[in-house]
């Protein structure tokens, strides 16, 4: 693909015949995204080993950069529950200032995949893998949330999943039944909150119209993590919260570092720097073929995948060196932003500063909340991200299907994704040469199909065998000619072998090896051999290669078509 210095935001675009009414959709929409966002950045930073306060700078600059430099019109940036898994495993294993290197690395080399118009190479994984490791990363952060949600005095989880289900088994016996209750009640009070608000439910026949209407706006995880923050703390329940386990938020704008970097470092870090702009490219763009599919507005426009991963290197690229931790485009955000109103970028914008205020005056107020309150805001997370109804329609697709998903899922969660997508990608290809390999075919014909009017073999008493080729001729069905090999060398002596390619889609250098493979047998009986009818693409290369002039050397006057 070529390169394109092409560097054109979707902002640019919306600003166009930007008005007054769009302006207080997008206001109104990026305000009731950025009062959503910080319980959900504190719990995914926290999920993942590292300070609340990282993900709440990373959900506004990162979010920030997203919106006013992306491809997209309402997608949200932030951190999101994918990394939790991952981001948690490279600071166990490399730590934290080499979690900061390896995520400005992959910020470069999303940069750089967006500058050289891949973005269009994320569709070509197969959509079973996503699936796999997907619903495996929900089980993963749902597991990893255990600890919190029934209170187990833990120092530290480990980072694979058999220890993790030895240490939960060996610390059940500090189970905390209210850390158990709020989280419990945060879940409940998840599932409930928008069934109660739905038209014709029982609080709506009860309260005033516009009572309620006011009263659903309010986000389910904002009214779960207020009332139940207040609850502990006016009852004083025996529960970590963030002052206690953080010593709370700093009530300041982070400050600019930037991490020791050396080169050898750098070397050491190129697993963790594809696998996080691996997975942030998958689920930003993921994200944004969600929001065109639900988008309404008129002005909406289908996202450019390769501005978006530009957008998404330049936040990767900017939000370590203030201690945050790797952003892509989230779900849960991007959907409450278009079910807000939103019509451009400029919402996305509003809700970072929206955030940035919060974190600003509100900072002090994060000392109270439980952590048991965050897990249970995870869980809910976990469960919304799986698709877990995927595992029942499985009966109906095909066992490669199947393989690849479950095989996918098992990785996951057993080992990491790194391993389950490359593992996935693997099998992916693997069985796709396969079933490819099945679909060519060699049919043995009763005569030889000559042109009309073409005397394409000398006429005279000589046999004649004739096949037709259908399908791809490659690697990997390059076997499928072996019948034709045989009845050559079991025909008798001078039999001439007509091969009807009309039907032949692809021939590679493989497949074009074991066509000479028939010639050289042909000729070693004393018979010639006619290709014919080859398309396009089989007969250029024929003649690129040389094989037609062999062809052509036997004297037949028709060759290769």
């Amino acid at each position: 693909m070529p390169f394109s210095p092409a560097f054109h935001p979707r902002l640019l675009n919306a600003l166009r015949h930007y008005n007054r009414n769009r302006w207080l959709a997008d206001v109104g929409a990026g305000v009731t995204v950025g009062i959503v966002a910080p319980p959900l950045a504190m719990a995914f930073a926290i999920a993942s080993g590292l300070k609340p306060e990282a993900g709440l700078w990373t959900a506004i600059i990162a979010g920030f950069l997203i919106s006013a430099l992306g491809g997209t019109n309402v997608q949200i940036g932030g951190p999101a529950g994918a990394f939790i898994v991952i981001v948690y495993g490279i600071v166990e294993r490399y730590g934290l200032a080499n979690l900061l290197i390896a995520t400005a690395c992959a910020g470069v080399l999303l940069v750089l995949l967006g500058l050289f118009r891949l973005g269009t190479l994320v569709r070509f994984v197969p959509v079973s893998i996503v699936i796999g490791f997907t619903n495996g990363i929900a089980v993963l952060i749902a597991l990893s949330q255990v600890k919190d949600w029934l209170g187990l005095s833990i120092d530290r989880m480990p980072g694979n999943f058999f220890s993790q289900i030895d240490t939960l088994a060996r610390h059940l016996g500090s189970f905390n039944p209210y850390a158990f209750g709020l989280g419990t009640a945060c879940v409940a009070g998840l599932f409930l909150w928008p069934r109660l608000t739905m038209t014709g439910s029982p609080m709506m026949q009860v309260l005033e119209r516009h009572t309620v209407r006011t009263f659903a706006r309010v986000p389910a995880p904002v009214v779960a993590l207020v009332t139940l923050s207040l609850l502990s703390w006016a009852l004083k329940f025996p529960v970590e919260t963030l002052g206690t386990r953080f010593g709370g938020i700093p009530q300041a704008l982070p400050v600019f570092a930037l991490p020791d970097f050396s080169w050898d470092t750098v070397r050491l870090l190129v697993t963790p720097t594809v696998t996080i702009a691996l997975l942030g490219a998958i689920e930003s763009l993921l994200c944004a073929r969600v929001a065109d599919q639900l988008a309404t507005d008129p002005h909406h426009q289908k996202h450019d995948p390769n501005q978006e991963l530009v957008a998404l290197g330049v936040a990767n690229l900017v939000v370590p060196f203030f201690g945050g931790m790797p952003a892509t485009g989230t779900i849960a955000r991007t959907v409450t932003n278009l079910r807000a109103g939103a019509t451009s970028p400029v919402a996305g914008m509003v809700h970072a500063v929206t955030l940035a205020v919060i974190v600003l005056v509100a900072a002090p107020l994060a000392l109270h909340i439980p952590l048991a309150v965050l897990a249970g805001i995870l869980l809910s997370v976990a469960w919304n991200m799986g698709e877990w109804h995927e595992f029942l329609r499985l009966r109906h697709f095909t066992n490669h299907y199947r393989l690849l998903m479950l095989g996918t899922f098992l990785l996951t969660v057993v080992f990491d994704l790194t391993v389950a997508v490359e593992a996935g990608l693997f099998m992916a290809c693997a069985l796709f040469v396969r079933r490819m390999g099945e679909q060519f075919r060699v049919e043995r014909l009763p005569e030889p199909p000559l042109p009309a009017g073409d005397a394409a073999l000398p006429p005279g008493p000589r046999p004649v065998a004739a096949w037709r080729l259908r399908g791809a001729l490659f690697f990997g069905a390059a076997a499928k000619i072996d019948p034709i090999l045989q009845a050559v060398e079991a025909g008798p002596p001078g039999m001439d072998v007509v091969l009807d390619a009309r039907d032949l889609v692809v021939l590679d250098t493989t497949g074009l090896d074991a066509l000479a493979q028939v010639l050289k047998a042909v000729a070693a009986r004393g018979g010639r051999l006619l290709v014919q009818n080859a398309p396009e693409q089989p007969r250029s290369l024929m003649e690129r290669s040389g094989f037609a002039a062999r062809l052509a050397a036997q004297g037949l006057e028709d060759l290769p078509v």
